[in-house]
């Protein structure tokens, strides 16, 4: 597979370079310490893996991953950086992976083992985002016992694949409360009515934890946001999750696009 490293500080760029280089399924890397010469490359040859720097002069990682994706929507985009606070923005690109610096050969192949993996799993759910959201399961409309249960997974969708606490949640789903223990008590027995209702439709590995953070196994998902942000189709009409207030912040995003 060919790889692309694109990093504005030389020696991060020569040590990210070693370190991708180091994978067996690496057949070719270009380096450019500069996003436009990156690009401008990227037009007339093939690239399975994109390997970014984000805080970087010119138009920076996260525009670069656009386009990157535009020219080649089945490129994965792993991002490299010493800054965390970037992760939300990545995620909402649909990125591969996140490796904070210093990047190591080990943190790179799991990277890569853990894109090939999700190549392999099964879709577990159909999700409809644009319009009213709504979750598939073999073919038929999912029940939720809770309204506020279904409400949370659409949340979690939106991330993305991007976790999000307990106190991030209700601070979405509650905005205009501040009762923060009595949230958070029906918090929890959301996220297990949610895990039931998934364990019964057989798609109880779509929600994870991970520490403290909820999120969703995006792999396990066919989804039209998901789509849409990796490819530009299916083409999006202005209506993104039209029952829940929150989601107006992602649909104007996705007008932008």
């Amino acid at each position: 597979m060919i790889a692309i490293t694109v990093d504005d500080e030389r020696p991060m760029l020569t040590a990210l370079t070693q370190a991708v280089w180091a994978s067996p399924d690496i057949s070719s890397v270009m380096e450019f310490s500069a996003c436009s010469a990156a690009l401008e490359w990227a037009k007339g040859h093939h690239v399975d893996f994109a390997f970014l720097d984000i805080t970087m002069r010119g138009m920076g990682g996260l525009a670069l991953a656009e386009k990157l994706v535009e020219l080649h929507p089945e490129c994965k985009i792993v991002f490299c950086t010493g800054y965390a606070q970037y992760a939300v923005d990545a995620f909402r690109l649909h990125v591969s992976g996140y490796l904070m610096k210093p990047i190591t050969a080990e943190a790179v192949q799991r990277e890569i083992d853990h894109i090939k993996g999700e190549k392999e799993k099964e879709k577990l759910l159909r999700v409809q985002c644009f319009g009213h959201f709504e979750v598939f399961s073999k073919g038929t409309v999912l029940k939720f016992k809770r309204t506020k249960s279904k409400e949370l997974l659409a949340l979690l969708i939106d991330r993305n694949g991007a976790g999000m606490t307990g106190k991030q949640l209700c601070t979405r789903m509650w905005p205009d409360s501040d009762n923060d223990t009595k949230n958070m008590v029906y918090l929890r027995q959301l996220i297990a009515n949610l895990r039931q209702t998934l364990e019964q439709a057989g798609a109880g590995e779509v929600l994870q934890q991970n520490g403290y953070s909820y999120l969703v196994d995006t792999a396990r998902i066919e989804c039209d946001y998901y789509s849409f942000l990796k490819s530009g189709k299916p083409e999006f009409r202005g209506e993104y999750m039209t029952q829940y207030s929150w989601a107006e912040d992602t649909c104007g995003l996705l007008w932008r696009k």
